[in-house]
């Protein structure tokens, strides 16, 4: 299994909008388009007064299904339109990792 991992930092103000966008459309899109090989996600939040930054993670079974995500270079980071109007800065690559442990039961 491979876990890919993605920042991106928002104002304040924009955070739960950038929230809802990700929980309510990004990933469920994500979802619908790639059931074969795509193993689910996680968003973590941290607010450090100016901005608020986003890690997601996300868990394939290979990065033959990761290249059907988002093509050839796997380590571009797949940033939608309404998610850059809401976001200061963002990682444009990604970072993968060969998972050793999975999450518990549950968490993916």
């Amino acid at each position: 299994m491979v876990t890919r991992i993605w920042r991106g930092w928002t104002t304040p103000e924009n955070a739960a909008a950038y929230e809802r966008l990700l929980l309510g459309e990004i990933f469920p899109a994500i979802a619908a388009r790639l059931p074969e090989g795509y193993r689910g996600f996680s968003v973590n939040r941290r607010d450090s007064g100016r901005e608020v930054e986003f890690l997601t993670t996300m868990w394939f079974d290979s990065l033959h299904a990761i290249k059907a995500f988002v093509g050839d270079d796997v380590e571009t980071a797949h940033v939608p339109a309404k998610a850059r109007e809401l976001l200061v800065r963002f990682d444009a690559r990604v970072a993968h990792y060969e998972q050793l442990v999975p999450p518990p039961a549950g968490l993916s």
